[in-house]
């Protein structure tokens, strides 16, 4: 289940004898020759059975992303469900990545065969009231599911009516209409997020599915949560599946970086190198003045001395010498290297898109 942690662990020593340009940066963090295997805990597999069931109720799939991963990690066993609804890909947390990438991202996603993408930052609800308006438009413009087909019942109304033409219709079937949206993607990208803030800006409500910062607080596929009045919305949250196998070790550093995998299971020394390597990579060097260096710097224990003494990150450890054991104080480079990764999650250390 965790056979790649050692590989990421393996990655500490490999990067002591890095390959660098003239500038004195690492052109490439060497991750060695193993493979990348995946985290794929019981409630992921049993999460996707789920979805799976609940699909054919589904007019739409809604996939939440990390914009700042915009082109690494998506799920491919998630994409396969793709194909068989309408899809929307949001990619949350655009405030934490670089704006300047838009453009070249939402290329490459075209050329995919991604067209329908919106940039979200769901905290502020920015771009969030673009997702009802062009779900309504994706399902009815789908030709296998466009509801023009009358059937029997009220419940079966809202499988079958186009909202923007039968808006004025005062058969009862079509004011019964409803979209029914299922909510994929990997842990930890703001899916509850998305739904709380649409219900935020359509109902004018608080949240209805709970959110937090690590990875595996949905853990069930959970009832249809009413998200948007007019037209009648309704979500489905479903728990952060990532795929069984990963492509590769630098895929999985850059999920765990953006907290898709649990800390603790990768290194967060581990984290913090790679994370250095990309910063240097990218020119983005506001850790010197949030952390005081004289210059940039592309050792991590160096610069993770600098975040220690600049946040009074310190352990007490003992030292046996000749008189006996004497009580020291000294910097904790593990705790250094924890808040070094959380004021990159924060925005802290500028804003940075990793693909």
């Amino acid at each position: 289940m965790r056979r790649w942690v050692g590989a990421l662990r393996a990655a500490a020593t490999v990067a002591s004898g890095p390959c660098l340009e003239s500038g004195g940066f690492r052109t490439r963090f060497d991750f060695g020759s193993r493979d990348a295997a995946s985290w794929f805990p019981g409630h992921m597999a049993k999460g996707l059975r789920q979805m799976r069931a609940s699909l054919r109720r589904a007019d739409c799939l809604v996939e939440v992303h990390d914009a700042r991963i915009p082109l690494s990690g998506r799920n491919p066993v998630l994409q396969e469900v793709l194909g068989i609804r309408p899809h929307l890909l949001v990619l949350n947390k655009m405030d934490l990545a670089d704006p300047r990438q838009q453009s070249r991202v939402l290329e490459q996603l075209r050329q995919q065969g991604c067209s329908y993408v919106v940039f979200t930052d769901c905290q502020r609800d920015s771009n969030v009231k673009k997702i009802v308006p062009l779900v309504a438009k994706l399902v009815n413009s789908s030709p296998r599911y466009h509801r023009a087909e009358v059937r029997r019942g009220r419940e079966a109304a809202a499988w079958i009516c186009p909202l923007v033409e039968h808006s004025n219709c005062t058969s009862p079937c079509f004011q019964s209409t409803e979209y029914s949206i299922m909510v994929i993607g990997v842990p930890n990208v703001g899916k509850s997020s998305l739904i709380n803030s649409l219900r935020r800006l359509h109902l004018k409500k608080g949240k209805a599915t709970a959110v937090g910062g690590e990875p595996g607080v949905t853990k069930a596929v959970l009832t249809r949560i009413q998200v948007c009045e007019t037209p009648l919305v309704y979500l489905v949250d479903t728990p952060g599946v990532l795929p069984p196998k990963l492509a590769d070790v630098e895929t999985g550093m850059k999920l765990a970086l953006c907290g898709a995998i649990r800390d603790h299971l990768v290194g967060e020394d581990i984290m913090a190198d790679y994370l250095l390597y990309v910063l240097n990579q990218q020119q983005q060097f506001g850790y010197m003045e949030l952390y005081g260096l004289p210059e940039a710097s592309d050792n991590i224990r160096h610069v993770l001395k600098y975040v220690a003494v600049a946040l009074g990150k310190t352990q007490k450890v003992k030292v046996l010498t000749g008189t006996g054991n004497v009580n020291m104080t000294m910097l904790d480079y593990s705790a250094a290297a924890y808040e070094f990764l959380r004021a990159f999650r924060a925005g802290r250390l500028g804003r940075l898109t990793l693909d």
